[in-house]
C-alpha cells in the first residue's frame, strides 16, 4: 500500500525538527557568548585554571586514556568494527550505516567549524600533561565524536524497542560517556568550558538528523510496502 499520510508525517518528524532546532541554537549561542565574551565564556578560564591546579597522576592517566580512547585513531576503528559485527549478528544493514553516516557528519561539521571560527587552544602550558595540540579548539572533536556515539547507537537500539527501561539506560548512558570525555578534554588543558557545551549541541542536532532520516525510511509518505516486504533493510 502507498503511504500517503503526511499529517503523521509531519507529528512523527517533529521530535526530529525540534532537536536539530535546538542544537543548532543552542551552538549559536553559545559561539555567540564566546565571541562577545560573556555569559558562558566567563567559566572558560576559570574551570581551566582549577582542573590545572587540580591534577594528579591517578586522574591524568584516567584521563589520558579516556581522550585517547576517543580520539581520531582509536574512536573510528571502534565505530567501523562495531558497525561490521552490528550488521553481521543483526542481519540489518541499515541502523549500522546510520551510525556510520552521523559519525561523518559530526566529524565533517567539526572539521569545517574548527577551520571557519578558528578558535585558538587553551595555552601550551596548560596541556603539556599529556603532550601539545595545536589544531583549532572550537568546537572539541573529541567531545562530538562521544556524544554523537552514544546519542545516536543509543537511539537506534532503543528505537527497535521503545520501552521505558532502555530510554534511562539511554540516557543515563550518554550523559555518563560525554561527562566523562568532555572532563578529560578539559582535565588534560585542551579545551575551554565553551568548546566542549558547543560539541554536546552539535551532536544534539546530529541526532535530530537520524531521528528524522531513520522515520522517513521507517515509515515516509513516499514508501511503497507489498505484502511479504520487510520495511526495515
Amino acid at each position: 500500500m502507498l503511504r500517503t499520510d503526511w499529517w503523521r508525517l509531519l507529528v512523527v518528524l517533529g521530535p526530529a525538527t525540534v532537536l536539530v532546532v535546538l542544537g543548532a541554537a543552542g551552538f549559536a549561542g553559545v559561539l555567540e557568548a564566546v565571541r562577545e565574551r560573556e555569559d558562558l565564556w566567563v567559566a572558560d578560564d576559570a574551570v581551566l585554571g582549577w582542573v590545572v591546579d587540580h591534577r594528579t597522576p591517578a586522574a591524568t592517566t584516567f584521563f589520558t586514556v579516556v581522550t585517547n580512547g576517543f580520539g581520531p585513531y582509536v574512536l573510528p576503528v571502534v565505530v567501523a568494527v562495531g558497525c561490521v559485527v552490528w550488521w553481521r549478528v543483526s542481519g540489518a544493514w541499515r541502523d549500522p550505516l546510520l551510525l556510520v553516516g552521523a559519525m561523518l557528519l559530526s566529524t565533517l561539521v567539526s572539521t569545517v567549524l574548527k577551520a571557519v571560527i578558528a578558535r585558538p587552544r587553551p595555552p601550551a602550558e596548560s596541556m603539556t600533561v599529556a603532550g601539545v595540540e595545536t589544531s583549532f579548539s572550537f568546537p572539541s572533536g573529541h567531545t562530538i565524536g562521544a556524544a554523537t556515539l552514544v546519542l545516536v547507537s543509543g537511539y537506534l537500539v532503543w528505537a527497535r524497542h521503545r520501552t521505558g527501561r532502555r530510554l534511562v539506560v539511554w540516557a543515563v548512558t550518554s550523559l555518563a560517556v560525554v561527562a566523562v570525555v568532555g572532563a578529560s578534554r578539559l582535565y588534560l588543558g585542551y579545551h575551554f568550558v565553551t568548546d566542549v557545551v558547543a560539541s554536546v549541541c552539535l551532536a544534539v542536532a546530529v541526532l535530530g538528523v537520524v531521528v528524522g532520516v531513520h522515520t522517513w525510511v521507517s515509515g515516509g509518505p513516499a514508501e511503497t510496502v507489498h505484502e511479504g516486504e520487510r520495511v526495515d533493510d
